[in-house]
């Protein structure tokens, strides 16, 4: 994992609209990140990504982590299509761990949609919590909490 550049927001851009462009239909219109600044979270130090292992695809996976006083809030999770079934969620997600503790947070924190329900079998796996269920934007939020 790797900081990503501000000369990469568009690359971010593609990597993120291939991610989520499997989950248009079930949300019923484009998923949140989709529609992201992802230049404002690159020049915020919040963008980070990682090369395609095999150097085809150029960026494989990119997450967004922001710190708050008491927990690090995982904002966004993509991985390349073609690279899904490589463990590279799961590495995001223990990217995330160690961050929060590098930074001496106890907890990190995400949300997904309720309407993605891969997500909903997936973060448990790996250790979060279901805290809550909210209305937020026009979106129908799922809240998971875990300790780290």
């Amino acid at each position: 994992m790797r900081r990503a550049r501000p000369d990469e927001a568009r690359a971010v851009g593609a990597l993120v609209e291939a991610a989520f462009a499997q989950h248009v239909e079930a949300v019923g219109r484009r998923p949140a990140p989709m529609d992201d600044d992802h230049a404002a979270h690159i020049a915020a130090g919040e963008q980070w990504v990682s090369d395609d292992p095999d150097g085809v695809a150029g960026l494989a996976s990119a997450i967004v982590l922001t710190a708050h006083d008491d927990h690090l809030h995982v904002d966004n999770v993509a991985v390349a299509p073609a690279l899904h079934g490589r463990g590279l969620g799961r590495a995001l997600l223990a990217f995330a761990d160690d961050e929060a503790r590098r930074r001496g947070l106890g907890e990190v924190r995400l949300y997904t949609n309720a309407a993605m329900s891969d997500n909903l079998i997936f973060y448990p796996k790996l250790g979060f919590v279901e805290a809550a269920r909210y209305e937020q934007h026009g979106f129908s939020r799922v809240l998971f909490v875990k300790r780290v």
